[in-house]
């Protein structure tokens, strides 16, 4: 099986200090970075995606609820939208091989919703390599992580979701999304960090 690593949203608006910050968000960062770095071939691509809002509507709001609607988050050009800085030295040194930029005018949860500068999306990008398998990690577990890993599935991607390296907002909807990610049949491994 050829598989690729998604690393989703590490970028500094949902760290520790950003508008919409995940507790242990920086943590991953670090452990993401890592991971990467000591991949060893074990990945045949690593790509990354990123939230690039420029008016996506509804989901930017004064009075969010923290499911569809954030306060205002990861703007194209500003800093929150820049990855975090103990991930982009990866994304810089080239261990990640492509970026897919998504929410442009939209919510985009999923990075399958992404698309690179030229507008291939992830989905394409992805069966052109032949990859057939993708572990998902990054920010938030019961958001864009879950996002993503259940629209690869959908895909007819074989999808892991490595625990260890994503960050959840609540003990409540991290648990939901996790059940929800065994129903459609994402394997699940190690532990899920949520210090809200």
């Amino acid at each position: 099986m050829r598989r690729a690593l998604i690393v989703v949203d590490v970028q500094k608006d949902f760290c520790e200090g950003g508008n919409v910050p995940v507790k242990g968000g920086a943590g991953r960062a670090v452990a993401i970075a890592d991971l990467i770095r000591g991949a060893d071939g074990d990945y045949a691509h690593v790509v990354a995606t990123r939230d690039h809002h420029i008016d996506p509507g509804g989901h930017f709001s004064d009075d969010p609820d923290f499911e569809n609607s954030f306060p205002v988050h990861c703007v194209v050009g500003s800093e929150g939208g820049e990855f975090h800085p103990e991930f982009a030295p990866v994304v810089d040194s080239g261990e990640v091989h492509e970026v897919f930029f998504k929410g442009a005018h939209s919510a985009s949860k999923s990075g399958f919703e992404g698309a690179t500068d030229s507008g291939t999306p992830l989905g394409e990008w992805l069966r052109e390599r032949e990859v057939d398998g993708v572990d998902v990690v990054g920010i938030a577990t019961d958001h864009c992580v879950k996002a993503t890993a259940l629209d690869g599935a959908r895909a007819g991607f074989d999808v892991r979701v490595l625990l260890d390296y994503t960050a959840g907002v609540t003990a409540e909807t991290t648990g939901a999304a996790l059940d929800e990610l065994r129903a459609a049949g994402v394997e699940l491994t190690g532990t899920p960090v949520v210090l809200a």
